[in-house]
């Protein structure tokens, strides 16, 4: 059996998070690079302010998604928390990312990504940590940061430390509702080779997030994948305990009649723990490599769609085992700003997890 990355992987939720951030970096020597989005969520804010109150050198690289059309006041709301950063992290840029090319509108954010922030992560002196707050960042922006920086860092002597961070709220989410490209595509950096002569003999299984309001969404990204099979993730336990049962019945016509799921081919995952799905994908890719070894192989593609911390499970996932994530770019959101919760930074919950460094050694 293949061993895996984070079995002991290090995470800390709420007060344990708050409790690490005042600790950790609080400690002498310590300068930290803090990576996150300057987008429209009220989260984007927390774990930054959170981080720079310890009172630690740091500077930041703030990420603003710029897509086409997008809504007036949700811009006006990006520039307020755009403000709050750089009063909080005053050494910081913010950094415009266009995620569509104005001319052909093909998806470009992933490589106007690299190209816009690999060379600020050279300037001044080398950060002892590296922080990437992924709470209001989007897929595909935050999957191939992550890659960039585990490619750039993981399991190797003398480099940062790399943190990821993320500000979650269910309720919060089910309010952004994106608009969709028509396309489905692989996430840059972890398409997984899935396109190859080789992973096209294997058989493929589907694990989509099941969120709400995501239904033609879905139905292309099945359709794009072509899978032998699907079996979507379900969070249980979550703080709703109801959420699993609501996602069923708004999906029971796809799940059954379309798709055919077996009631035994669900995944429960737990909503707040990253890792759980974490350990849960690999070994299902673990038992299907036994069956389907003599058969071509097995081939995992996952659909991380919803709730972040769980696509955290599937971030740490692709990384470990090279799994393709697909997935929809979205081309603008519509959020009801007035239904969305207005916490005060320092009371949203958040969880740490620590992706490579020196506890890994």
């Amino acid at each position: 059996m293949t061993k895996n990355r984070w079995d002991n992987g290090i995470t800390h939720h709420d007060g344990e998070a708050r409790e690490f951030i005042s600790t950790y970096f609080s400690q002498t020597g310590r300068r930290v690079l803090i990576l996150a989005s300057a987008g429209f969520d009220l989260r984007s804010t927390a774990v930054s302010r959170a981080i720079a109150q310890t009172g630690v050198t740091c500077r930041g690289i703030f990420i603003r998604e710029e897509r086409p059309n997008a809504d007036q006041a949700l811009r006006a709301r990006a520039d307020k928390n755009a403000e709050q950063l750089k009063i909080v992290v005053p050494d910081s840029k913010v950094v415009f990312i266009d995620i569509f090319d104005p001319v052909d509108q093909a998806v470009v954010g992933a490589r106007r990504l690299t190209r816009d922030v690999l060379p600020i992560l050279a300037e001044g002196e080398p950060p002892t940590d590296i922080v990437v707050d992924a709470s209001a960042l989007s897929i595909g922006i935050s999957f191939p940061l992550v890659r960039l920086l585990d490619n750039l860092y993981g399991q190797k002597p003398g480099t940062p430390n790399v943190h990821l961070f993320v500000t979650e709220d269910p309720h919060q989410d089910d309010q952004v509702k994106p608009d969709h490209a028509e396309r489905p595509m692989w996430v840059p950096g972890c398409d997984g080779d899935a396109g190859s002569d080789l992973k096209s003999k294997s058989i493929r299984l589907w694990i989509p997030q099941l969120v709400l309001y995501r239904t033609e969404a879905l139905r292309r990204i099945h359709d794009f994948v072509d899978a032998t099979e699907t079996c979507p993730i379900l969070p249980f336990p979550a703080r709703d305990l109801r959420r699993g049962d609501v996602l069923l019945e708004h999906y029971r016509t796809l799940l059954i009649d379309t798709w055919e799921v077996d009631p035994r081919s669900y995944i429960f995952a737990a909503e707040r723990e990253p890792l759980d799905l974490y350990r849960t994908l690999l070994r299902i890719d673990d038992a299907r490599q036994k069956v389907y070894g003599q058969q071509g192989g097995s081939l995992m593609v996952l659909s991380p769609i919803g709730s972040k911390l769980l696509g955290l499970g599937a971030l740490l996932a692709a990384l470990d085992r090279d799994f393709p994530v697909a997935y929809l770019e979205t081309v603008s959101y519509a959020a009801q700003l007035g239904a969305m919760k207005n916490l005060e930074p320092d009371d949203w919950p958040i969880v740490h997890l620590w992706l490579s460094g020196v506890p890994y050694a």
